[in-house]
């Protein structure tokens, strides 16, 4: 994830891995394996040994 190694207990989800990490699924992108992940699929978006993921958080600020 964000080219660190890290180990997610199977079997889990974009949307599981999110929530673990305390993410809003609403104010992040997600990238698996160099596709998009569109939102409406974080919690069908099964996660699998050697993925590789990028996750941009949305920060608001003024």
């Amino acid at each position: 994830m964000n080219g660190e190694a890290r180990e997610v207990p199977a079997p889990a989800t974009v949307a599981d891995l999110l929530g673990a990490i305390g993410l809003d699924t609403r104010k992040v992108a997600v990238e698996r394996n160099m596709e998009i992940v569109p939102r409406s699929a974080y919690a069908e978006t099964a996660l699998a040994a050697g993925d590789a993921l990028e996750i941009v958080h949305f920060i608001g600020g003024g």
